[in-house]
């Protein structure tokens, strides 16, 4: 029993530091503007999809992905240019609506681009099943494991040791006060947007190898990463991770110990709970203003 748990653990850990990189960059664009990006999905999707299509064309995997994920990020700042910005000062239910139908849009020319196939990534490192303390993992599990730490430490590290990550805080607390003192708080949506679409693409190039990806692929993800955003409290980065390893754990557990049909409602009933009980999120800022 103690070697299942284990397993499930493992498993939960890997699943929930894909949630964890999707909710930060949730996160990030919500500290930024204020606004929920729904696409936040699709990034993942381009990023694993893109990187699959120049493998398969000859470019050595480590160059594949570093094109795929500056893809991804041109992607993310042309839709913050041209969908985002021209619609600031709009309700928030108008951004939320633009964000849609831009994940509907880029899921369209994902589905004219590669149609409606499963396609995988190679692993990074190879398929021989690793045996740890009883439990059995994929040498990918590692990497992704490995680079989601990686990438939440320099995260942390830029929002709160460089000059730009404290002005995109200062956006977060208060962006009139920001824009006073000379922060450019366009530069600093679009850098939350880079960022954010960064992630994205990071986190389907690490998942590919493990589970085909498709042009529906990101729209699973994106709701489980908002659901690791708003467990650790919307606008808080550190707290979407937190929620995302939580989220991934209490998934795998749900679909060992009960049923792998009930993973996605054991989420979402967890994700009702804290809201019932914590409205901010279990590591959110208990203030009324930032719901």
């Amino acid at each position: 029993m103690l070697e299942q748990l284990f397993q499930f653990l493992v498993t939960g850990i890997t699943v929930g530091s894909l949630y964890a990189l999707v909710g930060l960059g949730f996160a990030l664009i919500y500290n930024a503007s204020d606004v929920v990006n729904f696409a936040q999905g699709e990034f993942v999707m381009l990023g694993a999809m893109t990187a699959i299509s120049l493998v398969a064309v000859g470019f050595p995997l480590p160059l594949a992905a570093v094109a795929a994920i500056l893809i991804t990020i041109g992607v993310g700042l042309a839709l913050e240019r041209f969908a985002i910005e021209p619609s600031l000062g709009a309700s928030v239910v108008t951004t939320i609506i633009i964000t849609i139908g831009a994940a509907i849009f880029l899921r369209g020319v994902a589905l004219l681009i590669w149609g409606k196939d499963f396609h995988a990534l190679p692993a990074f490192s190879g398929d021989a099943p690793i045996h740890l303390g009883g439990a059995t993992l994929l040498p990918q599990s590692l990497w992704v494991m490995g680079a989601t730490v990686l990438l939440v430490v320099l995260v942390r590290a830029f929002l709160n040791k460089t000059l730009l990550g404290k002005a995109l805080l200062a956006c977060s607390v208060n962006r009139a006060a920001a824009q006073l003192v000379g922060i450019n708080v366009r530069v600093m949506l679009r850098l939350a947007y880079g960022l954010s679409a960064g992630l994205g693409a990071i986190a389907g190039i690490l998942i590919a190898p493990i589970t085909f990806s498709s042009y529906e692929a990101g729209i699973m993800l994106g709701l489980k990463g908002f659901c690791a955003a708003i467990i650790g409290g919307m606008g808080n980065p550190m707290g979407a991770v937190a929620g995302g390893l939580l989220l991934g754990v209490l998934e795998a557990l749900g679909a060992g110990l009960i049923s792998s049909g009930y993973k996605d409602a054991i989420t979402f009933l967890f994700v009702l709970m804290v809201l019932f009980f914590e409205p901010t999120g279990l590591f959110g800022h208990k203030s009324a203003d930032r719901v």
